[in-house]
């Protein structure tokens, strides 16, 4: 019997890039198995045999960026000339998480009585699954794989069926770099059987990134499972520019935040809020930036602006910027400036005289269209801001860093940046609020998602 399989239809020409089968139950069954196995002696392992590894595989991966970069623009459309920083990315996000690894997972120790040790120590959870979008396939799979391992968990990851081949190429890293059998597994899997797993009651702890649906879906599949999840979904982005700021700065960041991966990003900036003071200089001047975009082939080295992940997809963000424009949104820029390779690329967009009655506004684009609204105050910045079911980063432009520090405790979102937008600090806690999800990872307290605290009291003899 013929296996179903995962076809990889390239967005930059329309044609099969990949084919690859899906795992059958037996191999499903056979993964989860290998994986209870070996979690009994990886978490046994010294922390610092467990670092020598997963340094080792960050190496491994490393060597071959150029031809990975090439395989992300393939599979998802990004401009070749931005995807090997993804490896890098990779590289960073997952050295950090090395290397707080020990202060993080330390044991906690509390004062006690005479001949009474005690101390709460982080435990590993087991089996860690992590399900993985294609958007950035290998920088949000660093946030959990990584830390997982370093933590003595063994880890089961889903890649998207658009990236594919991503799963295979970390699963090769650490195996290069010494990693013992079943610690870490990819596995490709139908939709069905990635919500049979999670309600298999044998994993310890789920963690998806992906829409609002998938995340809805993944809770249901957990439910009385009483496993923890860690979802990363949606987001709406705002940036405000206050009347201080640095226009040159703010324009040349904020469209890249923007528009970088065609806008695919949870944390690209979809909505710009500007202070009536700034707002026309502003709004010339992001539109000059706009049009210096290259939309075409991600393969060539001059394109700054690829397709988007499928020709849907292209659709999708094209209805939405029409449908603003029907209730009296105005287009600032002339798509007909731009070349269109083929149905899933689509020119950037940027929409005027918009409000929060208009979808754009409010729900996620997640592709390249931001719409830019005047505001006359801080107050009516945080309100609008604050309008949305998302709430993962909002960027704040200002030279008054007590100004930002004073907006941000009001805002409604897991991270709050201050002249900067569309970026992740490893060494800060990843989370959302609302429809963006629950949970968190990175920084020293991610590790706190992947274990679990385990107490001891040891009296002396008697």
């Amino acid at each position: 019997m013929q296996r179903d399989t995962i076809r990889v239809i390239s967005p930059v020409d329309g044609q099969l890039y990949a084919e690859h089968p899906l795992a059958s139950a037996a191999d499903i069954q056979r993964a989860i198995d290998a994986a209870d196995t070996a979690r009994r002696d990886w978490r046994q392992t010294s922390l610092a045999e467990r670092r020598s590894i997963c340094l080792a595989a960050v190496d491994e991966l490393l060597k071959d960026r150029q031809r990975l970069g090439e395989e992300i623009s393939w599979q998802m459309g990004r401009p070749v000339r931005d995807t090997t920083s993804e490896i890098d990315g990779f590289a960073e996000r997952a050295r950090y998480m090395i290397d707080v690894a020990e202060r993080a997972l330390s044991d906690m120790i509390v004062p006690g009585d005479d001949g009474v040790v005690r101390f709460i120590r982080r435990a590993p959870l087991g089996i860690v699954f992590c399900i993985v979008p294609w958007n950035y396939p290998y920088l949000t799979a660093v946030n959990s794989i990584v830390p997982a391992l370093m933590a003595g968990n063994t880890v089961l990851m889903k890649p998207s069926s658009q990236t594919p081949i991503t799963g295979e190429r970390i699963g090769q890293a650490f195996r290069d770099a010494g990693l013992p059998q079943g610690v870490f597994q990819p596995l490709l899997l139908s939709h069905r059987d990635t919500l049979d797993m999670v309600s298999s009651g044998r994993l310890n702890h789920v963690v998806f990134t992906g829409s609002v649906a998938g995340g809805r879906a993944i809770e249901r599949a957990a439910a009385g499972c009483f496993i923890d999840l860690g979802l990363e979904l949606g987001g709406k982005d705002p940036a405000y520019l206050r009347a201080d700021a640095d226009l040159e700065f703010a324009v040349e960041n904020i469209v890249d935040g923007a528009f970088f991966n065609a806008g695919q990003s949870c944390c690209a900036v979809e909505r710009i809020y500007a202070h009536d003071d700034i707002y026309q200089e502003f709004v010339e001047r992001l539109l000059d930036r706009v049009y210096q975009y290259q939309l075409g082939d991600p393969l060539q080295p001059a394109t700054t602006l690829g397709p988007m992940v499928n020709a849907d997809a292209a659709r999708r963000v094209g209805k939405q910027v029409q449908q603003a424009v029907a209730r009296g949104a105005r287009a600032g820029i002339d798509i007909s400036c731009f070349d269109s390779p083929g149905a899933a690329y689509l020119a950037p967009q940027v929409l005027l005289d918009v409000d929060h009655s208009m979808p754009i506004m409010r729900d996620e684009t997640f592709g390249p269209a931001v719409g830019v609204m005047k505001v006359d105050s801080d107050q009516q910045a945080i309100e609008l801001m604050n309008d949305t079911p998302f709430g993962l980063t909002a960027s704040l432009w200002t030279r008054d860093r007590e100004a930002a520090e004073v907006i941000g405790r009001q805002l409604e979102v897991g991270t709050c940046l201050m002249n900067r937008c569309d970026y992740l600090d490893p060494a800060l806690a990843w989370s959302g609020v609302k429809d963006s999800g629950k949970g968190y990872s990175l920084s020293r307290l991610g590790y706190q998602r992947l274990t679990r605290p385990q107490s001891f009291y040891l009296r002396g003899d008697h």
